[in-house]
């Protein structure tokens, strides 16, 4: 495979074609939910879900880890979960309605993150936290099963409080750290990593 370098970094591996992936098939699924095709909305949106998953697994396992692939998987993660959010308007608002104020605080929280990341550092916020990553894994779930099987309210409240708890550490992240650096696990070890360089 041909290397291509970018500030130093081969960005030509498996996990940013995946990513690449879920850049490209972003369109094909908003044309599917805005036409009213849920099944095959279902279908793609899965494949891009499960994706998601796999990328940053073989990035991590086979040290594939860039600051590019970073910022393009969350790029590829915005537009993924922001059809799914779609989703759940057009095909799922009868059974979400009633339960939305979870998910508006919830998107609040997300979007701030990205207005802290954009205010403090102007960029893209790819952390990739342990948090953020496993609320990821579980909304993945979450939608599978919200599309396939049906609605759960005891899992959406699961999910969306999880992920409220999850963006909420990255925004306390983003004041402390002072750039965008992939690796960085969590606040947990943020702390731990600042109480050793401490001593």
């Amino acid at each position: 495979m041909k290397q291509i370098i970018v500030k130093g970094e081969n960005i030509v591996n498996v996990p940013n074609f995946i990513s690449l992936y879920r850049l490209l098939v972003f369109p094909v699924i908003l044309y599917m939910a805005l036409t009213g095709h849920e099944n095959w909305f279902v279908i793609l949106l899965c494949i891009s879900l499960v994706s998601d998953a796999i990328d940053g697994s073989i990035a991590r396992y086979f040290k594939l880890q860039t600051n590019f692939g970073a910022a393009l998987d969350n790029l590829a993660d915005i537009c993924t979960y922001a059809m799914a959010i779609l989703g759940l308007f057009i095909f799922k608002w009868t059974e979400i309605e009633q339960h939305s104020w979870v998910l508006f605080l919830f998107l609040g929280i997300f979007v701030l993150s990205y207005i802290v990341s954009f205010a403090r550092f102007g960029k893209i916020p790819g952390l990739h936290l342990y948090s953020a990553v496993s609320a990821g894994y579980a909304q993945s779930i979450f939608f599978f099963v919200l599309f396939v099987f049906g609605f759960y309210p005891w899992m959406y409240y699961l999910v969306v409080s999880w992920g409220i708890i999850a963006y909420t550490e990255k925004i306390i992240i983003l004041f402390k750290l002072d750039d965008i650096k992939i690796g960085v696990k969590g606040l947990y070890w943020l702390i731990k990593k600042e109480k050793e360089q401490a001593h």
